[in-house]
C-alpha cells in the first residue's frame, strides 16, 4: 500500500432474518463502488456462521475517499445496510484528508496514520 492510498475496514454484524436483504444491498454498493475512480477494491467477507461481515476496502487516495463518502453508495445504501445490519467497529488506515477524515471520525471510525512498513 503506498502512502497514498487509504484502506477502510468496517466490521458489521447481519441482523437475525436479515441476511438476504444485506446481500442485495451489498452487490448494490459493489456495483455502485465500481463506478468509482480511485477505489481500487471493495470487498466483503462473511463468517462461518454467516453472522459476521467485514468489508475491506481500497482507495488510490484521499481524493477518492472523500468521492466515495459523498457519493451515492454511501448516502443512498450505507442508512439501509444498517438497518439490516450493526456497525461493530471502523477502522482508516492513511490518511483519508481533513474532509473525509473529519465524516469518518463522526460515525466512529478510528484513524490510524501510516508509520512505517513495506508496500510493492
Amino acid at each position: 500500500m503506498s502512502k497514498q492510498a487509504v484502506q477502510l475496514n468496517v466490521r458489521l454484524s447481519v441482523k437475525d432474518g436479515k441476511l438476504e436483504v444485506f446481500e442485495g444491498i451489498v452487490r448494490t454498493m459493489i456495483a455502485g463502488t465500481l463506478n468509482e475512480p480511485g477505489a481500487l477494491g471493495y470487498e466483503f467477507y462473511l463468517s462461518g456462521d454467516r453472522k459476521r461481515c467485514h468489508l475491506i476496502e481500497d482507495y488510490k487516495d484521499a481524493d477518492a475517499v472523500l468521492t466515495h463518502i459523498e457519493g451515492p453508495v454511501v448516502r443512498e445504501l450505507v442508512p439501509k445496510l444498517l438497518e439490516v445490519s450493526s456497525l461493530d467497529g471502523f477502522h482508516v488506515y492513511g490518511d483519508p484528508g481533513p474532509r473525509a477524515a473529519k465524516t469518518l471520525a463522526g460515525v466512529g471510525a478510528e484513524i490510524f496514520q501510516f508509520w512505517q512498513g513495506l508496500g510493492r
